[in-house]
Order: C-alpha cells, then sequence, then structure tokens
C-alpha cells in the first residue's frame, strides 16, 4: 500500500529544529512476501516488495525467488563490493534482460574489457571543463521553459514530471545535437516514457531466467518507441558523420566529441554500434533520471513553504545561476530529493567468485543487491530518514554523511560517468524555475512513487504555476 502524506508536516526533531515534510513511500512489508505477491509486486511496483527488516539491518542473507540475494545497506560493505572487490562483481543477467534490448551494449551494459574500453574512451567527454562548458545552453534550456510557463499563464495546470521531461531532452538537443532534431521533440519525450512504462515491470519470465527468445509483453508494447529511438538516432549519426567525412565544420558538442573519441591506451575509437547505443542510452536514461530528479525536487518543496520561501531567497539574491557555488541550498534541495527518490531503486551485481563481505558468504554466482532506495532511508545511516530536510546536505553538514551511504548515482569503477553533467543541470533548471514561478500540487492529487526501472511519480504530477 501507499501511504498518503500527512495533513500537516509532523514535528520531528532535525538539524535545524524545524518542522518537517513526510512525503509519501510505500509501507514496508512486516514480512517478506511469498511468491505470487513477489511477482505481482515486481511488475506492478518493486519498492513494494521491501520489508521493514530491510530497512534496519546493514545486511540480510537468503534464498527467494531469485536464487540466493545478499541485501546490503551497510557503507564499508557496500565499499567492498562497489570498489575493494568491483572486478569480482559484474551486472547481473536480470538488469541486462531489462535493459540491454533497449540501450544495446552502451557503457550502462557492456561488461569486462569492451565496457573499460568505451570508459576510457568517454572520460574526456565528461571532464569538469567540458561540463561546465555545458552551462549556458543549460541555462538557455531553463530561460525556455519559463517563458512557456509564462505564456501559458498564471494558475494554469501542467504535468510538471511532463514538463520536466520536455526541459531535460532540450537540454540533450543543445548539448549531444545542437544541429537539431529531425523530429517532434514531444513526440520523442512521450516515445521515451512509453518505454520506460512498457520495460519497467520485471517480467516473471526474467525472473525466472527462461531464454531471450520466448516474447515478453513488455519487449513487445516497448517495440514502437525503440524503433522511433532508432531511427532519431540513426537520422543524427548519418549527417553527422557525413558532415564529418565532407570536411565539414561540426560543433562541438557530445555527438561529434563521440564520434571523435578513442581510448587513450590503445588509440582505438568507438565503434558506430557503440556511439549509436550511447547517444540512445544519454537520450533514455540520462535524460530520463534529471527529469525525475527535478520533478521530485518540485513536488517536495510544494509541500514544504519554509524551505520553498528559503530557495527563492538563495535564487534572488544569486548573480549568476550556473554559478553552483552561488547555490548551496538549490543543490541541497536536489541532493535530498535524490536520497528519498532515488533516480536508480536499486542496483545489482553477480559474484564472479567466491567471496565474503562481513560475516557473510557470497558464492560464486549469487546476487548482490544494493538499494539506493533502502540505503537512503536506512534506520542505522539517516536521522528522521522518510523526512524531507534538504538541511542535512548543506555544505556545513555533508561530511557526516558517509560516502557509501548515498549513492543515486552508484560508486566505483562504474559510477555514472554523467553525475557532473546531470547535477549541473538539475540546479541551473531548479534555480530559474524558482525564480520566475511557484508550482503547487494540483489540490486532491496523490502523490505515487512507481518503480519503473527510474522512480517517477506514477500517473504524471499535476501543478498549478504561480508566476513570482
Amino acid at each position: 500500500m501507499i501511504t498518503e502524506p500527512p495533513l500537516a508536516p509532523p514535528v520531528s526533531p532535525t538539524l535545524s529544529g524545524r518542522p518537517l515534510f513526510r512525503p509519501p513511500a510505500p509501507v514496508p512489508l512486516r514480512r517478506p512476501p511469498d511468491l505470487f505477491a513477489f511477482l505481482k509486486g515486481a511488475r506492478t511496483n518493486p519498492l513494494t516488495t521491501w520489508t521493514a527488516e530491510h530497512f534496519e539491518a546493514p545486511i540480510l542473507a537468503g534464498e527467494g525467488v531469485l536464487g540466493r540475494v545478499t541485501v546490503i545497506s551497510d557503507p564499508a560493505a557496500i565499499r567492498h563490493v562497489l570498489v575493494d572487490r568491483a572486478a569480482n562483481y559484474r551486472k547481473d543477467d536480470l538488469q541486462r534482460r531489462v535493459l540491454a534490448p533497449g540501450l544495446g551494449n552502451g557503457l550502462l551494459t557492456a561488461e569486462g574489457d569492451e565496457w573499460r574500453r568505451q570508459r576510457r574512451a568517454m572520460a574526456s567527454l565528461f571532464t569538469p571543463r567540458t561540463v561546465t562548458g555545458f552551462a549556458r545552453p543549460m541555462a538557455d534550456a531553463a530561460d525556455r521553459i519559463v517563458r512557456r510557463l509564462r505564456r501559458r499563464g498564471d494558475g494554469r495546470r501542467v504535468d510538471a514530471a511532463l514538463e520536466m521531461t520536455r526541459v531535460t531532452l532540450d537540454v540533450l538537443e543543445r548539448t549531444i545535437f545542437t544541429e537539431g532534431l529531425k523530429r517532434d521533440p514531444d513526440a520523442l519525450s512521450q516515445a521515451i516514457t512509453r518505454y520506460f512504462e512498457a520495460i519497467g515491470p520485471i517480467d516473471p519470465l526474467d525472473v525466472f531466467g527462461m531464454p531471450d527468445w520466448l516474447p515478453r509483453i513488455g519487449r513487445l508494447r516497448a517495440r514502437p518507441a525503440l524503433r522511433f529511438f532508432e531511427e532519431v538516432v540513426g537520422e543524427l549519426f548519418d549527417a553527422r558523420k557525413a558532415l564529418l567525412a565532407r570536411g565539414g565544420e561540426a560543433p562541438r558538442d557530445l555527438l561529434t566529441l563521440l564520434l571523435q573519441a578513442s581510448d587513450p591506451e590503445t588509440g582505438d575509437r568507438l565503434s558506430d554500434l557503440e556511439v549509436k547505443a550511447n547517444v540512445v542510452t544519454f537520450i533514455g536514461a540520462g535524460h530520463e533520471t534529471t527529469a525525475n530528479a527535478l520533478s521530485w525536487s518540485l513536488y517536495l518543496l510544494s509541500q514544504a513553504p519554509d524551505i520553498r520561501e528559503r530557495l527563492e531567497r538563495e535564487v534572488d539574491e544569486a548573480a549568476d545561476l550556473t554559478d553552483m557555488s552561488a547555490l548551496p541550498l538549490t543543490r541541497a534541495v536536489i541532493d535530498e530529493a535524490m536520497r528519498l527518490y532515488p533516480p536508480v531503486p536499486f542496483l545489482s551485481r553477480a559474484a564472479i567468485e567466491d567471496d565474503r563481505v562481513a560475516d557473510y558468504r557470497i558464492p560464486k554466482g549469487s546476487l548482490v543487491m544494493i538499494a539506493p532506495y533502502v540505503l537512503h532511508r536506512h534506520r542505522r545511516l539517516w536521522s528522521e530518514p522518510d523526512h524531507f530536510d534538504p538541511d542535512r546536505f548543506l555544505p556545513e553538514n555533508r561530511g557526516a554523511i558517509d560516502r557509501f551511504a548515498y549513492l543515486p548515482f552508484g560508486a566505483g569503477p562504474r559510477v555514472c560517468i554523467g553525475a557532473a553533467f546531470s547535477l549541473q543541470e538539475a540546479v541551473i533548471v531548479l534555480a530559474t524555475l524558482a525564480r520566475a514561478t511557484r508550482l503547487d500540487l494540483e489540490p486532491g492529487h496523490v502523490v505515487t512513487p512507481v518503480h519503473r526501472v527510474t522512480l517517477r511519480p506514477g500517473g504524471g504530477l499535476p501543478m498549478r504555476v504561480r508566476l513570482r
């Protein structure tokens, strides 16, 4: 079940001593679900399958539908798996079955030497200097959404989740393919949403490891969106490659950088298929996660008027909304939104060889699960874990947070390569919106977090726009 938010924020002890808002989340189960309940929950909303013990125990291990599974929420143990012994843990087959059909063999799904070669080749695309160079296009996209909301007029109802999808897609258009899309951007945005809605429900055939040739309902439903992705990316790729072949002056965007990227150790460039797969990954996974982080931030601010007023004062006083150092509270709101509603709710790995984590044996081939959704709300790691308190991420407080207790972008060698890009984009867009508008949740709408590969507000996020 999903709990509705209380009518008034509960009074709780906090870093600042003020009342806090407790946003909606599934009530943890008292005991593990049986097979039928697990399969039903995994298909409708995997968040509903976690038990109260998961939010209290550092490590839990046992046999289940997926075989032996060890769920780790201890920061030292997480470091062991994702950093110290990262070479012993690969992405498991279930993740690959869900993601690979749509995202191809790009950086998110590749393994072993293929992944290392791609990662080395793309490292230069996301250096601090390169990311900072994209701040102006991000600000232009943010200004554009403000103009669109102003044209609609004060008090108009919008789907904030859809608007955040549009603005993050606009950012990608200005940074990946600056010559513009050949298709309607809204059509691409809708295709991305349909894709995640289709592949999000976990198919029992994948849970039980059935052969890939058996048809999955989700994959069948996702095919039109996938074909659309392939056509859009193919058109962009072919046009840019032809321009480069003619010796034309190509824009220095991410698409050109991808086509020119090479492994510094071998000098090998990415293949055409790898370039296309990574563009799809940037458009799909990268754009989706940032849009969700912004959507949750707007929702949480709408329920915490005191924090919203502080954020508005911060952005009103800032001389430059592309200067992250001038926006510590804005950044803290984004961080806290991703703590409560992490873009990727769980990570899983399969052990290549036997290992031991703390006092637990990890057999070869067994599954290790690190769930940011659980980790970020763990009773042993956080004060008031279910409440919205961005102050915990302010510069003077965030040093108390263990690096491996907060994983919105993962950690270790496979940490999200676009993390700095995404954070910069989210801060600039949120600050620009807060300076010009207030978005209030439509009265009577109950917000429901739903796990569909990423973590999104189910049924959209209807809000009323108030112009400042």
